[in-house]
C-alpha cells in the first residue's frame, strides 16, 4: 500500500516538473501570458472609472483577470492535454505505465496551477499598482481557503474534460474554443453576478469560477454577493468531490477502452 502511494506522489511530482521548470527556461512567456492579458483588464477598468462606478468594480475586473488565467490553463493545458499527448505518442506510455492516470492528471494540474499562479500574480499586482485598488480582506485565511477550494474544483473539472475531450478526438479543439468565451459571460468575471436572473446565476454556479469569485468578492470587497458565503463554500466543496469523482470514473472508462479496443491511443482519431 505504501509503495502505491509513493508511486502516486512521485508521478505527480514528475508530471508537474516540466511545467514548473518551463517558467525558468522560457521567461519570454511572461510577455504574452501576463502582460498582454493585462491590456483587456485595463480596458474594463478604464470603462468603469469613466462611468464613475464604485472602485470595487475595478477590483472585480482585476480578480476576474487573474482567475481567467486559471480557466484558460484548465481548458488548454488540462482539457486538451491528453489529446495532444496522444498526438505526440506519450499517451500510450501513460496507459501502459504502472502508475495511475489520476496521478498523471494531478501532476498536470499541480504544474499548471503553479505556472498560472505566476501569471495571475503579475496581472493582480500590476493592476493594483496601476489603479490603486485597496484590498481589505475580512479574513485572509478564509480567502486563501476559498481560493484553494476554487482551484480544486476547477482543476477537477479540467481533469474530467481531459478524458471527455480525448474521446471526442479531433473535435476536442472545437470544444475547447466553444467553452472559452461563454464562461467569460456566465461567471460574471467583469461585473457583479447579481445582475443575472436567479435561474441563470444558479445554472452558472456549476462552474467553479462563478461560485469562487462570488465568495472571494464578498471577502475582499465586502460585496453583498449573489449567494451567501457559506453556500458558496458548500457548493465549491460539493463541486470538487463531484468533478474529481467524474474524472476518476472517466479515466477508468478510458483505460478500459484503450486496453480492450486499442483505439484510444491511435493518433489523429
Amino acid at each position: 500500500m505504501s509503495s502505491s502511494f509513493g508511486l502516486f506522489f512521485r508521478t505527480i511530482i514528475a508530471r508537474a516538473y516540466p511545467r514548473i521548470i518551463g517558467v525558468r527556461r522560457q521567461p519570454s512567456w511572461v510577455i504574452h501570458e501576463a502582460i498582454l492579458p493585462l491590456l483587456s483588464v485595463a480596458a474594463y477598468a478604464y470603462i468603469y472609472r469613466a462611468m464613475k462606478a464604485p472602485e470595487s468594480y475595478i477590483g472585480f475586473v482585476l480578480l476576474g483577470g487573474a482567475m481567467t488565467a486559471f480557466w484558460l490553463n484548465v481548458l488548454w493545458s488540462m482539457g486538451a492535454q491528453l489529446y495532444w499527448e496522444r498526438s505526440s505518442g506519450n499517451l500510450e506510455l501513460y496507459i501502459m505505465s504502472p502508475s495511475s492516470m489520476m496521478a498523471v492528471l494531478a501532476g498536470m494540474a499541480l504544474g499548471g496551477m503553479l505556472l498560472t499562479m505566476v501569471r495571475a500574480s503579475v496581472i493582480l499586482l500590476t493592476g493594483i499598482l496601476l489603479f490603486q485598488i485597496p484590498f481589505h480582506a475580512s479574513s485572509w485565511p478564509l480567502l486563501i481557503g476559498v481560493f484553494l477550494l476554487t482551484l480544486l474544483a476547477l482543476y477537477g473539472l479540467g481533469m474530467m474534460f481531459a478524458s471527455v475531450f480525448l474521446l471526442f478526438g479531433r473535435e476536442a479543439w472545437h470544444w475547447v474554443n466553444l467553452l472559452q468565451e461563454p464562461v467569460y459571460l456566465l461567471t460574471g468575471m467583469n461585473y457583479p453576478l447579481r445582475i443575472f436572473p436567479t435561474l441563470l446565476a444558479s445554472c452558472a454556479a456549476v462552474i467553479p469560477l462563478t461560485t469562487g469569485m462570488d465568495a472571494m468578492r464578498q471577502i475582499l470587497f465586502a460585496d453583498a454577493g449573489f449567494f451567501p458565503l457559506w453556500l458558496n463554500i458548500l457548493t465549491l466543496s460539493g463541486l470538487s468531490i463531484f468533478y474529481l469523482f467524474l474524472a476518476w470514473r472517466m479515466l477508468k472508462f478510458l483505460e478500459r477502452k484503450a486496453k480492450e479496443e486499442g483505439k484510444i491511443t491511435v493518433k489523429w482519431q
